[in-house]
């Protein structure tokens, strides 16, 4: 009843449909709102059955959803990376949180800037090359040493404020606050069309702060107002493969993500319900951004982008957070309603990141440049025929090499089929999984279907070639973890000491260092040298 009030309401004083409100220039403004960590499945049922997203629910009836779509990386600098420069990630060398775009990078924003645009960008950014912890570099950097260091808080819950608390996370309403205002403020009044971006740090987990400084984002935060939005009776505990069943890199995600002991069944349905809650309180914010359009006239003559830069597993496979081409971590929203989007569609081509540039390029009216990994998605979107030479592959690739995660991972998604594969194809084993039967992802049928994984295989290699970012990122893993080190000097030990695995790490200090030290002379790095001395 909720949602329906909402979309009934929104309706009557938008007036979609019916004769538009243009903006002084015939070109279409374009909003983006980007959340963090938010399940793609969440936007379409059954998922949306399990929380109140009123406003996606909205942007779902009166424009286009995607169904498959996929984040290029899931992790957020790297993902955020791929999203603003079209371009996969390997291309970009976006290798981690702290390695993305170099500050001159051009992005679609900056296009549709020179273009006459009048552009602003408020919250989350983050896809430059230097944010995020010492912690998280170095977990990503020395991933393929050969110890297992718990790196994260363990996933815990927080109730905060009572039935009337709806601002929850401050830093996004306050952030939402001024990209409204601003819409109230100069958007109506300008003489050019204007692009918008809102960056969210919800629904991601809060920094657990009894844990220190270093400590990761394992803290799932809410209010009782926004619980009452998440239907109980709905949320299923996931199913769990017995340790000795996980794929090798699974499992070491998990221990690394602090997964690995016991929960209770209780324990889990708090952590999922606590953060679909963090998901309606996301939707609330895009929902003062859809309301400041329309309360400005603005919204006939916007095209309105939602998205997010990855997922959260919200305990699915016995872990939290992303690093993963489980659906959790790497199916991202994508919803998009304007003038001349067709309503109430709902699209299973599999999609990416990356087809967000030319998508927007070409919704201004700019040229696209070449280069690009992405296709535009306008024409499938548009009430108008496709145009003439237009293509998509029909598949959708992501990669990842950040911390969480002991090697490369590769993913393709195509029809019913996801196939994952890692750092060189043959040293790790592949999987594969049948989405149409094993939507839960717990049946690996890689070895039954071998002809599906060597097609599936031979399309991603058209894309990249694995084998050889693989060992490139091996080999930038070790000079920077080498350059790191020496910049350190005599503080080196007490510095690596004290990261997000410090508990772990003190209990066998000198075997650990071995480790490391033993990792880099394997490639002919020695301690005091930087690169390397034999390849």
């Amino acid at each position: 009843m909720y949602t329906w009030l909402v979309l009934l309401t929104l309706s009557l004083t938008h007036g979609y449909g019916m004769c538009e409100n243009r903006t002084k220039n015939l070109r279409n403004n374009i909003v983006m709102v980007m959340s963090d960590a938010f399940d793609g499945r969440l936007t379409f049922e059954p998922g949306s059955k399990v929380v109140q997203l009123p406003y996606i629910n909205y942007i779902r009836q009166l424009g286009t959803v995607f169904l498959n779509a996929y984040t290029n990386s899931p992790i957020c600098c790297p993902s955020r990376a791929a999203m603003w420069s079209g371009r996969y990630v390997h291309l970009t060398e976006s290798w981690n949180n702290y390695k993305c775009l170099d500050q001159n990078a051009t992005t679609w924003m900056d296009l549709l800037q020179k273009n006459g645009y009048h552009t602003r960008s408020f919250g989350k950014l983050d896809y430059t090359s230097g944010s995020h912890s010492v912690s998280n570099r170095v977990e990503a950097w020395t991933r393929d040493v050969p110890f297992l260091l718990r790196q994260e808080g363990r996933p815990v819950t927080d109730l905060v404020g009572d039935e009337s608390a709806m601002r929850v996370m401050t830093k996004d309403w306050n952030t939402t606050d001024t990209a409204t205002q601003w819409i109230h403020r100069m958007a109506a009044s300008l003489s050019e069309p204007f692009a918008l971006y809102l960056g969210l740090n919800l629904p991601h987990p809060y920094v657990t702060d009894s844990l220190g400084p270093n400590a990761g984002g394992s803290t799932f935060r809410t209010s009782p107002y926004w619980l009452k939005k998440v239907m109980p009776e709905l949320i299923s505990i996931p199913k769990w493969l017995p340790f000795s069943n996980m794929h090798p890199v699974d499992y070491y995600s998990t221990f690394t993500k602090n997964c690995s002991g016991n929960f209770t069944e209780e324990e889990v349905r708090k952590i999922r319900t606590f953060y679909y809650a963090m998901c309606a309180e996301t939707d609330a914010m895009l929902g003062q951004v859809i309301s400041a359009l329309r309360d400005t006239g603005l919204l006939n003559s916007t095209m309105l982008l939602f998205t997010s830069d990855h997922g959260d597993l919200a305990m699915e496979h016995r872990q939290f957070y992303k690093m993963s081409m489980f659906e959790g971590s790497s199916h991202v929203p994508l919803l998009v309603m304007g003038p001349g989007v067709r309503s109430g569609l709902q699209l299973s081509r599999p999609v990416s990141s990356v087809d967000v540039y030319p998508t927007v390029l070409e919704t201004a009216g700019i040229a696209v440049p070449g280069g690009l990994s992405g296709h535009s998605l306008l024409p499938l979107l548009s009430r108008s025929a496709a145009r003439p030479g237009w293509s998509h592959p029909g598949w959708a690739m992501s990669e990842y090499h950040g911390c969480n995660a002991n090697a490369s991972i590769y993913m393709l998604r195509e029809g019913r089929w996801k196939y994952i594969t890692y750092a060189d194809g043959l040293s790790v084993p592949p999987q594969l999984f049948d989405l149409k039967t094993d939507k839960d992802e717990l049946h690996n049928v890689a070895s039954k279907f071998p002809y599906v994984c060597r097609h599936l295989d031979k399309v991603l290699r058209t894309a990249v070639d694995y084998p050889k970012v693989s060992q490139a990122v091996q080999l930038y893993n070790k000079q920077e973890f080498a350059a790191w080190r020496k910049s350190l000097g005599g503080n080196y030990t007490q510095v690596i000491a004290s990261l997000r695995w410090h508990i772990d790490w003190q209990e066998d200090v000198e075997n650990n260092e071995r480790a490391i030290d033993n990792w880099l002379r394997n490639s002919g790095f020695s301690s005091d040298k930087l690169q390397l001395s034999t390849l």
